[in-house]
């Protein structure tokens, strides 16, 4: 197996689009991110929510800042199984100096909400 550069790529997520305000991004259901009975697994799911909002507040963010999770919620609603590819959409619902905070609906491929994600990120200085 290759060596992955960081959690998004060994994950296969792969972002759509990136603007102010909203992020899109989609991740094969496959072996990486299933648990053992061909279903995506919670933690993967946990794993793309937060991806996708701190790439939204890394856009954001001004020169010497990053943004780091401090808070994930998630509700699981419905099921993703192996073979297909979800689509994770953030939107931003608030934008302050030192906190951001997403909502990122999931859906599987038939468009069906699977989980509902609420995440907020720190703003740090960095050096």
């Amino acid at each position: 197996m290759s060596e992955s550069s960081n959690l998004m790529e060994t994950l296969g997520i792969e972002f759509k689009s990136v603007s102010r305000g909203r992020v899109e991004a989609v991740m094969p259901v496959d072996k990486r991110v299933c648990q053992p009975f061909g279903l995506l697994h919670g933690g993967a799911t946990i794993a793309l929510a937060e991806s996708v909002a701190g790439e939204g507040s890394l856009f954001l963010c001004k020169e010497h800042e990053i943004p780091v999770g401090t808070q994930v919620s998630c509700n699981h609603l419905s099921v993703a199984k192996e073979g297909e590819v979800v689509n994770a959409i953030a939107t931003l619902l608030h934008y302050g100096a030192t906190t951001h905070v997403w909502n990122v609906d999931i859906n599987n491929s038939e468009g069906k909400l699977i989980s509902s994600v609420r995440v907020s990120n720190l703003i740090l200085k960095h050096r």
